[in-house]
């Protein structure tokens, strides 16, 4: 093995160059003793040569090089002179004495210890004893030299005990006994990282900085140790080197192997090295000093320490301190730190202080001081310190290969160990950790000896955990050890103890424990085995006590997750919280898991199969003892899958995953995490990639993986290589080379899904490109390959395109930004435009793209082979698109560009715009256009020509400004009616038109009747050119659009364009804007009649008439004339229906204006007025309009500067609704208002929220409210009510008749609803939440309900209402006739007994019929009935009294039974039942005779109350509706729950959700349901039931007649189960709710279940998502759900259902009349099935609620849905999170919701919507959510 660092060469030559910067600096000051000394050595020649040189530097540098020619004896007298001279500063002095020979510290390792001190003494310093002249401070001196020189080679002798060769001289012996961890030393892989990147790559998630790449100069770069310490930082200036790892890559082992170095005389730049362990650091309870710290810690000066201190102070930049484990330390080290001057060095201090001064500089400056860690947080006073930033790898394929070869050494069968972890990659991957590497070496030695012929080594961390642990065992045992089990057994206390040990020494952040901690039987058998390591520990500088450590962390941490898993006192509860994940990735504060960095990954691997039998014989317990303990990590496990996470979260979750080696596990996470594989900015090591490749390979989906910015080792890619279900992989960093590529390359052909590859912004050149494109093309399913941002430059054009003419499905190869040579381009395109499956060839300035024609993948051939043979084979005709925007091309690449145009006879268009060609290269091209074979188009800049061609080759545009050439037979192509997708377009923006140049051009656009689109935007037409223009329109016939932006024209053009919706029938929408911008955009409706005129009575498409013409008319200021006459105008207009002014700037009196002409606009469906400033004045205006004009149904104004008014038929039956929000309405203008509200009869619902009303204005409302007629509901939140404002509203509920419904809450949400009614409704409903009442407050509202004796609903939250106020609000309550519910929601009931609530409840004053309690929601809740019935109570008093002779508290149980003599419903959840609570449950209130329903759930009962209660469900003979739901039951409770199910004729529901009944109690049950005829509705989801429960549950269902509704969500079935299911629910007629989700039936339940259908015509509700549903069984379902024309609910979501079954189930929507609610979350839809669903929904009348989320959608989807909006009169919600919509969709959705009034809200979280976008829709429309909610 090579040691670490290279001795150095400490010959003459080195010794006097590391002398020679100082001493030339310190000798310049004395030239002439230099001189006078050199002049017996030098020659006289040389030293007369040097008068000439003045510079003092220059001259002693010279007369040094002199010297040291002379040969060694003149430099070693001249040395020993200088010494005795001067004064010379330590670190010179040692180092020109070294180079003189006589203090050279190197050469002493075979001397002794007397040996080594006598020879340290300089000989020129012990001359110098009795020459120098001043001798009392040379004296001094010495004696601190001697001193210091004495303590080094103490410290040396010390250090080579510790770590050094001495201990390593009886490890040959040992090696049978050698603990883990504690091998040879083999070098590690170092990598230097950018200290610049440290800050905020520890302030931030690691993947969330800096999305981009990281620049190439912050590339992590390889390192040898003794580049650790090569600073160029100023002498006196602190050194810090951080050293960073993963556990068990090497660190402290390093530690020691630089410190064994060191005394060897490897490091002589360092005169003294320190080591500290922050594990032992954290025994010291007290302050240390600086000298404490060295001394008392480390080691103690045998003599004058204050000497010594002295020149470690003096010469701290030769000084070395060792920082191990920070990660260890437990205290907090966040210090304070302050810039002033330092402390004082004798100051005590904390540990953490002293390290942080340490650090800064503050102490010893100038030192060095190397620290290592765990990847962690870095205290914040080192991030601004640290010089040297590095990362330990571990092991490289090489250093793995040396290490265990050094390992079976002594072997014969070395050679086969080594290939064996080299054959095995998942094993390689492992040893890529050293402490892996020799966990694994131990258990392949130990298989080796035992069985020769073959191995099988274990297949997780955990595993070779615990084989190791056995292997130790059973190596100190012998070979009459036995087996596993005697071995266990044999020490099992002793074990027991040591993983007690781990664990507790873990949650009391102890790593170091002495002899007291720990049992002597433990002690005794960890120290045996080697599970503990012995040593010194120091706490103060008396005598070092001992201590013990587990010989690794990571040890520790699997003895810990042992305990837990093995131990009997931890039970579920206490697992599950210690599976801290979840709050290890949430919490900012480290602290609670800084040292359990492993621990989540052990729990995991002993969660596994593998592990249940190690378990089962540590904890001596059964089978199932085990797997319930192992469930609770597994069912963590798949819910952490469900939350957000991040890249490094990802990779920790498929680590604890991998340890399981849980295939379902496995798969329910990937499916999970299949859209979250997004890796950013962080280092991927070999274990990483393999965990991750086996939870994607796990999987049933295909996955893309996304490496952004992340160092990947070259030997993940050889991992990756076996990822058989990603489909896109991207690589997007600046360290991608060209070895990178390579090394991909090997893998790729393993990858059979693979269609995407990117390997973009990195440094792969044209070299890596062709040989990935070798390997790439044999890939046949690759579709794409991105390499953009690389080097390649010039490329091997010819050789790649013929690769890529290889790959039948490759569609798209991306070079962009790779700056390719204009050689490179021409090549690109000649080579590209003649290769024959490539279609597009497109290089702009930083982009070049070609896309290839692919071989579409859809399925089989339809066609029959047969006939095939028979028919011409037909070659589909090629298109190819060229684009050269290259701005290098000019007029001399004219000719090149020709004969590439010429090669291809299949061009449709080429764009060369953006060039340098000129006139002359633009020439050369349009005179060979007759050579030229363009099918569509040529572009050669807009500023130049557009040619645009027919299949004739005919032009249909001309260039600018240049004699027009057009086709001036229209009839010759046709009929007119040819699709406008083919028809003539002219472009002729900024040509400076005039308007006199309108005649010429006017006269050659009559002769083009067939162009369909016109635009002469940016030119300088204006008004008179607009008119001109529309002279020639009529000949127009084809014409669908006109622009005219930008051409300086007037209001008077406004005018005459609105007039154009009337004299010109044709136009479709007038779109106008007179702001910075002018906008004209005019559409047609398209003609079909060839003799339709212009002006014709009828327009040509009634249809079309019938959709409606829109006016938009923005930004322009326009006075109240100007909209009196744009409104005569308007109204001559047929079929206007909608007119859009937005930004007008309109004024009070405009507003009057517009609004009186609404009766006049007969066919206007909407009105909008938006960013325009609505005063309250302006509000009230428009709220009046459904006074002016009866067709108004809804007036909108929000945030004082958008309306809408939304008309429709004159129908006098139809509501009105009306929402000002948000306009500053004020007490001043509630009079004018309810005067306005008075007049009109059909209010439905008036919405004042967010106004200014206040308690005054709240009351000039009540005072007119029993004016305002009909039933409506007043929306009156936000605004600033009171508590007095509160009172005064319940005031005038209580005497108010039309007043029934009043909601109020005085929180954040400020919520008060007042809903008024004009008929007899017997309801009088009061709801208080948050009111935050004081004292006064509860007692005018106490008197204000007693006098409400006709309240019917009485709901109080969170409004301080305490338990005695309670009651007396109770006693208040009262009624002369019917029910009253009475809610209580306060903090109190959650903590109240049961008893004591129901002691409150009989202190009402009729009888009680509901008790509800639920205390998760802090609820109480009574239904009381007035009057008291005596007679019934009677006769329930004397019928209990058969029950309770021996219940305590007899008087209270009596009150209980005279108000619960009518009790009909009870229903608990979330209670903790007492053991007197259940016996009053079970023998007085479960045998009432009225009681129909009983709900127990969520709730904590002793297991012998829970059997009680069960057993007293036999009494409840009149129940029909049973609730148990989480209640722990298990199959051994279903035997008591069937006698009690049989006592219960009249049960109509049952629900016994979220237990674990099992196979078992399913299958009980069922035999009982047999016979229950009037049961309606079961309800066993998440009960753990299989296939054998449930198919003896289906053969129960065939005879359930009257069955409406089943759950059997959640549970564990086969497709098989599944299907035998099926067949049993479609001999249910009646069924309307089937709940069968998250069962993962399969696509072959799928089948069955669309089979079963037409037998369930009365299904209202399906609900089937999440069931592992593929394209064969969603297309059949879909297909099948047309029969069930009830169906109100569809939910198919988390579902791959695929584009055909969406498709089908769009075609079948229409069915669906009363379709509510339709879910299709995380089905993969994309654009192309947008279109068919939104033409379904349009056709589904009572549609409410679309839930589109997590999808693939992207602008086109959302525009599809958003032109369906408004033809949805019901939806409320639109669910599109998680999806792909951008700006543009974003935009159209927003457009197309201000004409859904009835839309309460689109939800868009999570698109890629521009920031300020999102937050601009959002003023204008707040139902368009873009945040997470």
């Amino acid at each position: 093995m090579q040691p670490p660092f290279q001795d150095d060469d400490l010959d003459l030559r080195a010794a006097v160059a590391r002398a020679r910067p100082q001493l030339v600096e310190f000798l310049s000051h004395c030239p002439d003793w230099l001189l006078m000394t050199s002049q017996p050595f030098v020659p006289k020649a040389a030293l007369s040569s040097l008068g000439g040189i003045t510079d003092h530097k220059e001259k002693a540098s010279v007369l040094l090089d002199l010297l040291e020619k002379a040969g060694p004896a003149a430099w070693k007298h001249f040395a020993q002179s200088v010494c005795m001279e001067y004064d010379l500063p330590l670190d010179l002095e040692i180092l020109l004495m070294s180079s003189a020979g006589e203090g050279n510290f190197s050469q002493t390792e075979e001397a002794s210890t007397d040996t080594r001190a006598q020879s340290s003494v300089p000989k020129g310093s012990a001359r110098r004893r009795h020459c120098s002249s001043s001798g009392g401070d040379k004296d001094a001196k010495q004696q601190r030299l001697d001193s210091s020189a004495k303590y080094r080679h103490l410290l040396i002798d010390s250090i080579r005990q510790r770590y050094g060769s001495r201990r390593e001289a009886g490890a040959e012996a040992q090696e049978q006994t050698q603990p883990p961890f504690n091998q040879a030393f083999v070098n590690v892989v170092i990598h230097q990282r950018k200290v610049s990147r440290l800050k905020e790559r520890t302030e931030k998630p690691r993947e969330d900085v800096a999305g981009a790449p990281e620049p190439e100069e912050c590339a992590d770069t390889a390192m040898k140790v003794s580049d650790l310490f090569c600073s160029e930082a100023p002498s006196d200036t602190t050194k810090v080197v951080f050293l960073f790892g993963k556990p068990g890559t090497g660190k402290t082992r390093l530690m020691h192997r630089i410190c064994q170095k060191w005394a060897e005389g490897v490091l002589p730049h360092f005169l003294f090295t320190f080591l500290f362990e922050f594990r032992q650091l954290n025994l010291l309870k007290r302050k240390l000093t600086l000298k404490e710290l060295l001394f008392d810690m480390f080691l103690q000066p045998e003599d004058s320490p204050d000497a010594v201190f002295q020149d470690l102070l003096e010469n701290a930049q030769q000084t070395l301190i060792i920082f191990d484990g920070l990660d260890e330390f437990a205290a907090n080290m966040d210090v304070s730190f302050s810039s002033k001057r330092g402390p004082a060095v004798t100051s005590p201090m904390s540990i953490a202080q002293l390290f942080a001064d340490v650090c800064h500089g503050k102490l010893l400056p100038g030192c060095t001081v190397l620290v290592t860690s765990r990847p962690k947080r870095l205290p914040d006073f080192l991030l601004c310190t640290v010089g040297v930033l590095a990362e330990i790898w571990g092991f490289d394929h090489k250093k793995v290969e040396e290490y265990i070869s050094h390992y079976f050494r002594q072997h014969s069968f070395r050679e086969r160990a080594i290939a064996h972890v080299k054959n095995n990659t998942k094993l390689l991957s492992m040893c890529f950790i050293p402490a892996l590497c020799n966990i694994v070496c131990i258990c392949l030695e130990y298989l080796l000896l035992k069985h020769q012929m073959s191995v099988e080594l274990p297949q997780t961390m955990t595993q070779f955990y615990i084989k190791m642990f056995l292997i130790f065992l059973n190596k100190q045992q012998g070979d009459c050890a036995g087996d596993e089990e005697t071995q266990l057994n044999c020490n099992k206390k002793a074990i027991l103890g040591l993983f007690d040990l781990a664990l507790r020494g873990l949650e009391e952040k102890k790593l170091v424990f002495y002899v007291d901690d720990i049992p002597e039987d433990v002690k005794e058998f960890a120290s045996l085995h080697g599970l503990l390591t012995l040593f010194e520990v120091k706490t103060s500088g008396t005598c070092p006590e001992v201590g013990y450590a587990f010989v690794h962390l990571s040890l520790q941490e699997f003895f810990a997750a042992l305990c837990l898993m093995v131990s009997r006192r931890v039970d579920k509860n206490y697992l599950k919280k210690k599976f801290f994940l979840k709050s290890k990735w949430t919490l900012k504060n480290e602290t609670k898991t800084e040292f359990m960095e492993s621990f989540h990954i052990f729990l995991s691997g002993l969660s596994s199969k593998e592990c249940r039998t190690f378990l089962m014989l540590l904890a001596e317990q059964d089978e199932a003892w085990v797997q319930e303990k192992q469930d609770v990590i597994l069912q963590s496990l798949k819910k952490l899958a469900a939350t957000h996470l991040t890249g490094p979260k990802v990779l920790e979750l498929c680590h604890c995953t991998f340890e399981t080696q849980n295939l379902d596990v496995a798969q329910h996470i990937g499916s999970l995490l299949n859209f979250k594989y997004e890796f950013k900015n962080f280092r991927l090591t070999t274990l990483d990639m393999s965990a991750l490749v086996f939870v994607i390979n796990s999987g049933q989906d295909l996955t893309c993986l996304d490496f952004a910015g992340c160092l990947v080792d070259l030997e993940c890619l050889e991992v990756l290589a076996g990822c058989k279900n990603v489909e896109h992989l991207s690589f997007r960093s600046r360290r991608c080379g060209d070895d990178f590529a390579a090394a991909l390359s090997k893998g790729l052909r393993g990858m059979g899904s693979l269609r995407k590859l990117e390997l973009t912004g990195g440094s792969i050149t044209a070299e890596g490109m062709t040989n990935l494109v070798q390997s790439a093309s044999h890939c046949l399913q690759l579709e794409e390959i991105n390499l953009q941002g690389n080097r390649i430059r010039d490329p091997e054009v010819k050789r790649v395109m013929d690769l890529f003419s290889r790959m039948e499905k490759l569609k798209k190869v991306d070079l962009s930004n790779n700056h390719l040579s204009l050689n490179a381009v021409l090549s690109l395109a000649k080579e590209g435009i003649v290769c024959q499956n490539v279609t597009e060839l497109c290089v702009r300035v930083d982009t070049a793209i070609i896309c290839f024609s692919g071989v579409s993948e859809k399925g089989p051939r339809s066609l029959d082979l047969k006939l095939e043979e028979n028919k011409e084979h037909v070659i589909p005709t090629r298109h190819v698109k060229l684009c050269l925007q290259d701005h290098r091309l000019s007029s001399q690449h004219a000719k090149r560009i020709v004969a590439i145009l010429q090669s291809c006879s299949c061009l449709s268009e080429v764009d060369l715009s953006g060039n340098k060609l000129g006139d002359e290269g633009c020439s050369c091209l349009l005179e060979s256009l007759t050579c030229i074979s363009i099918s569509k188009q040529l572009n050669l800049g807009r500023d130049i020509a557009v040619l645009r061609f027919r299949e004739d080759r005919e032009f249909a545009s001309i260039p600018p400004r240049e004699e027009s050439v057009f086709s001036t037979d229209d009839q010759q192509h046709g009929e007119e009616n040819q699709t406008t997708n083919n028809s003539p377009k002219i472009r002729l923006t900024d040509c400076n038109f005039q308007a006199s140049d309108l005649k010429n051009l006017c006269a050659v656009l009559k002769e083009c009747g067939r162009i369909s689109e016109l635009d002469l935007s940016r030119n300088y037409l204006g008004d008179e050119g607009l008119l001109q223009l529309f002279q020639c329109l009529p000949k127009l016939k084809m014409l669908r659009s006109l622009k005219f932006n930008n051409n300086q024209i007037s209001l008077n053009s406004v005018f005459f364009l609105a007039q154009s919706l009337s004299t010109l029938q044709h136009v479709k929408t007038v779109s106008l804007s007179l702001g910075r911008t002018q906008v004209v955009h005019l559409t047609f409706w398209e003609r079909v009649r060839s003799t339709g005129r212009w002006r014709s009575g009828s327009l040509a498409h009634p249809k079309e008439e019938a959709k409606g013409r829109c006016f938009c008319l923005r930004d322009c200021r326009v006075g109240p004339e100007d909209v009196t006459r744009l409104c005569q105008i308007l109204a001559q207009c047929p079929q206007l229906t909608e007119i859009d002014l937005t930004g007008n700037s309109l004024s009070v009196q405009s507003l009057e204006r517009l609004l009186s002409f609404l009766p006049s606009l007969c066919h206007l469906t909407l009105l909008s007025i938006r960013r325009n400033p609505l005063s309250p004045r302006c509000a009230v205006l428009l709220l009046n309009s459904i006074n002016l004009c009866e067709r108004v149904r809804v007036v909108e104004v929000w945030s004082s500067e958008n309306a809408f008014l939304h008309l429709g038929a004159s129908m006098r039956s139809q509501r009105t609704s009306c929402r000002l929000t948000g306009c500053a309405i004020g007490e001043g203008q509630v009079e004018e208002l309810c005067n306005i509200l008075e007049q009109h009869g059909w209010l439905a619902e008036v919405d004042l929220s967010r106004n200014q009303l206040g308690d005054e204005g709240l009351r000039c409302l009540l005072d007119h409210l029993h004016r305002v007629p009909g039933t409506c509901s007043l929306n009156l939140s936000h605004n600033g009510i009171s508590q007095d404002g509160v009172l005064h509203l319940i005031n005038a509920f209580v005497t108010s008749g039309n007043t029934t419904e009043v909601q109020v809450s005085l929180c954040s949400k400020a919520t008060l609803i007042i809903k008024l009614t004009s008929g007899d409704d017997p309801r009088k409903i009061l709801r208080l939440a948050e009111c935050n009442f004081q004292p006064e407050h509860s007692e005018k509202l106490f008197s204000l309900l007693e006098k409400c004796t006709g309240l019917t609903e009485y709901t109080s939250s969170n409004n301080n209402v305490t338990v005695q106020a309670a009651e007396r609000l109770l006693h208040s309550l009262n009624k002369d006739l019917g029910l009253l519910k009475i809610s209580i929601e306060e903090p109190w009931v959650c903590k109240e007994r049961v008893m004591n609530l129901l002691e409150l409840a009989v202190q009402v004053s009729g009888n009680i019929t509901e008790i509800t309690i639920c205390k998760d929601k802090t609820l109480f809740q009574l239904v009381i009935s007035f009057p008291n019935c005596l007679e019934k109570v009677e006769s329930v008093i004397s019928r209990l009294s058969l029950y309770k002779p021996e219940i305590k508290n007899s008087s209270f149980c009596q009150r209980l039974c005279e108000k619960c003599a009518q009790l009909q419903e009870l229903r608990w959840s979330h209670v903790e039942l007492h053991e007197d609570e259940a016996e009053m449950l079970v023998r007085i209130l479960l045998p009432l005779p009225e009681l129909k329903m009983f709900g127990l759930t969520s709730s904590s009962v002793t297991p012998t109350g829970i059997d009680y209660l069960i057993s007293g469900l036999q009494n409840c003979q009149a129940i029909e509706e049973l609730n148990l739901e989480s209640m722990k039951l298990s199959s051994a409770a279903v035997p008591e729950l069937v006698l009690g199910l049989c006592e219960m004729p009249s049960l109509k529901r049952l629900s016994l959700n979220h237990n674990s009944i099992g196979n078992d109690g399913c299958s009980r049950l069922a035999g009982t349901l047999r016979n229950m005829h009037n049961m309606e509705e079961i309800n066993l989801s998440h009960n753990k039931i299989g296939d054998p429960g449930l198919i003896n549950l289906a053969a129960v269902l065939l005879e359930m007649q009257n069955l409406k509704k089943i759950d059997l969500s959640g549970n564990c079935p086969s497709p098989a189960g599944g299907e035998k299911l099926m067949e049993a629910l479609a001999h249910c007629k009646h069924i309307k709710e089937l709940l069968l989700s998250r069962n993962g039936f399969g696509d072959r339940t799928a089948v069955t279940l669309a089979l079963c259908l037409p037998h369930m015509t009365n299904l209202k509700i399906l609900h089937f998502h999440n069931n592992n549903i593929g394209q064969a069984g969603g297309l059949e379902l879909a297909r099948a759900l047309v029969v069930c024309g009830l169906l109100e609910e569809i939910s198919l979501a988390e579902n791959h259902l695929g584009e055909q079954s969406i498709h089908a189930l769009s075609e079948g929507l229409p069915c669906f009349k009363r379709l509510q609610k339709i879910d299709l979350k995380f089905c993969g839809i994309t654009d192309d099935a947008s279109r068919s669903l939104s033409l379904g929904f349009r056709q589904c009348p009572s549609m409410e609620e679309i839930i589109l989320s997590w999808n693939a959608l992207g602008d086109g989807g959302a525009r599809e849905l958003a032109t369906a909006l408004p033809e949805m009169a019901k939806l409320k919600v639109l669910d599109l999170e998680k999806n792909r919509i951008g700006a543009c969709g974003a935009k159209k959705l927003a457009e197309k919701l201000a004409k859904c009034p009835e839309i309460q809200f689109i939800r868009l979280w999570d698109n890629p919507v521009p920031k300020g976008l999102a937050e601009s829709l959002t003023r204008q429309d707040s139902r368009l959510c873009f945040s997470f909610s």
